[in-house]
């Protein structure tokens, strides 16, 4: 059975680990082996920035273990997905890891933040509410997610789903 890694936002939940239970359960559905960040516990007596260390360790060897990597890249604390799942996604790249997300963002990054135009030297481009440019590539996330993962629209399911299909 494939194992693959769970990352997102979902440790931050009111009920991460009952979270991560049904997230590992529907892996299962599909006839994966899901590994979530939470199955790891921390030794007792660590705080502070050793604890930090010891989840970042503990992280990065389950996404080594792991087949592949499922990103949960939804907005998290803004417009964008949580840059933890941002970092695990890129890691996981770098590894060779296949890694597929699930959004439910389905309009371009235009459609999400754009709030209006601006021009510079004549070329016209489109601007977030702190005037900074929105990438027009038609895409659902930043270029360096939406190119590396295969991005679903949809949630957990469906991208287990697609991933089921993809290895069929």
């Amino acid at each position: 059975m494939r194992s693959v890694y769970l990352a997102g936002f979902d440790v931050f939940l009111p009920d991460a680990v009952a979270h991560g239970e049904r997230l590992k359960t529907l892996c299962a559905t599909y006839g994966f082996e899901g590994l979530f960040p939470l199955d790891n516990a921390a030794p007792a007596g660590l705080s502070g920035q050793a604890l930090a260390q010891w989840i970042y360790q503990a992280n990065i060897a389950l996404i080594r273990r792991a087949d592949m990597v499922m990103a949960n890249l939804n907005p998290f604390r803004g417009a964008e997905p949580d840059s933890g799942t941002a970092f695990e996604v890129g890691y996981a790249i770098a590894c060779g890891k296949p890694v597929w997300g699930y959004t439910s963002q389905s309009g371009t990054l235009i459609d999400q933040v754009a709030v209006g135009a601006a021009a510079d030297d004549g070329v016209s481009r489109m601007v977030d509410a702190q005037g900074h440019t929105v990438e027009d590539f038609g895409l659902n996330l930043n270029l360096m997610l939406a190119c590396s993962a295969h991005v679903v629209t949809g949630g957990p399911a469906d991208c287990l789903a697609s991933m089921a299909r993809a290895r069929a």
